[in-house]
């Protein structure tokens, strides 16, 4: 039996809402196949985790929430530091865009250059815990890089399963960190049932978004950040890029969690911000909540995704939150990425300045308040897709 987490106390389906106990990985819902949820004794946690316990610790990462983890007290976490990352107050854009009190948080500065490292680095201690050597995962390329980097520091190994059409970047990062690639001639939706597939046949540990629920309890760190660069106090609107939801999730759960540890005094609404060639949980926020596949073509192929497998989760935590969904179109997005690094100095990919292109168009319908506080998220760096940038 692998070693018990302190606080967690099972599992809860997304869909069904069956409730499991017990601390053992689980994948999805056994009862319906849907996503699952990471539940904890907040009031036991509360005994381990406060305010003034962070301010005396020494540890500058993502590790410095430990206590909030689904991990055993023993279970090695990676020498690379994730998160950490900055929060850059940027007073004259939010002037200029009338978007309050406007942030940016600058998750390119991960190991990988990606937000995903934060995922990355909760599935692989997963991994090392139950005694897993071998890591599989979907990605478009980010998640992927992020996974066989994390992966190269602890010694084990990793085999991804990404679309052929994936930019080159990303491609040489996953070689350069030895990790074993399969090239999928077909969509990110066809890797991720493939690698399914293979982790059933191989008995492999299972990485992919919204089938492992491990990957969203890693993304949450970035609230956690979030709130204490802003002095314990959570904003008011968070954008956020979507592809298959799980950042946006994630993050949802980081805000909670904080709320029900009495962390903060309120939640914020959360903002999805969708290319309009990719905007299947966009439809459902605005429509019934179901999601439907759609045909994904955009050139922010981090959020190019046909059927989004956090989705539900992305639509639950933008109803709950009382946010929405914005489109943009790459057209807005690609303009982003220059008027990002010309105000900004940070280079982000295509998929991270649909953020800035969402908060343009919001903010332009004069639904921002000048008083409230606004945090745009930048999930990966330009680098990764230097043809895009090139446009």
């Amino acid at each position: 039996m692998p070693p018990r987490p302190f606080g967690m106390i099972g599992y809860r389906c997304l869909s069904c809402e069956k409730e499991f106990s017990g601390t053992a990985p689980r994948y999805i819902c056994a009862q319906c196949g849907g996503n699952l949820d990471v539940v904890y004794d907040y009031k036991r946690l509360g005994g381990r985790f406060s305010r003034k316990k962070l301010a005396a610790s020494t540890d500058h990462s993502a590790y410095r929430y430990r206590a909030l983890f689904p991990l055993a007290s023993q279970t090695p976490l990676p020498a690379l530091r994730i998160g950490g990352t900055p929060l850059y107050p940027l007073p004259s854009l939010g002037r200029e865009l009338g978007a309050g009190q406007l942030y940016l948080k600058d998750d390119t500065r991960n190991p990988s250059a990606s937000l995903k490292d934060r995922a990355g680095f909760m599935v692989l201690a997963k991994a090392i815990e139950i005694g897993k050597d071998v890591v599989a995962g979907a990605s478009t390329g980010n998640a992927a890089s992020s996974l066989a980097r994390l992966a190269s520091s602890m010694g084990r190994r990793v085999v991804i399963f990404v679309p052929h059409k994936a930019p080159p970047a990303k491609i040489a990062q996953l070689l350069v960190f030895g990790a074993r690639v399969h090239l999928v001639r077909g969509s990110y939706d066809d890797a991720y049932d493939l690698c399914i597939q293979a982790c059933e046949a191989f008995g492999w540990y299972n990485r992919n978004t919204g089938y492992n629920p491990f990957t969203r309890e890693g993304k949450k760190t970035c609230a956690y950040e979030i709130c204490e660069q802003l002095q314990w106090q959570a904003p008011d609107k968070v954008f956020v890029p979507a592809g298959d939801g799980n950042i946006l999730s994630g993050l949802w759960k980081g805000f909670v969690d904080l709320y029900e540890l009495n962390m903060t005094d309120k939640l914020p609404q959360m903002i999805a911000v969708q290319s309009d060639r990719s905007a299947a949980i966009a439809r459902a926020a605005a429509d019934d909540g179901v999601i439907r596949p759609v045909h994904a073509r955009t050139i922010a192929d981090s959020i190019s995704v046909d059927l989004p497998r956090d989705g539900m989760a992305a639509v639950k935590a933008i109803r709950a939150s009382h946010g929405e969904a914005v489109t943009v179109s790459d057209r807005d997005i690609l303009a982003a990425i220059g008027e990002l690094g010309k105000t900004t100095g940070v280079f982000a990919e295509p998929a991270a300045a649909a953020a800035y292109a969402g908060l343009k168009r919001y903010a332009a319908k004069n639904r921002i308040q000048g008083r409230e506080k606004v945090v745009m998220i930048i999930t990966g760096n330009g680098l990764k897709d230097i043809g895009s940038a090139m446009k």
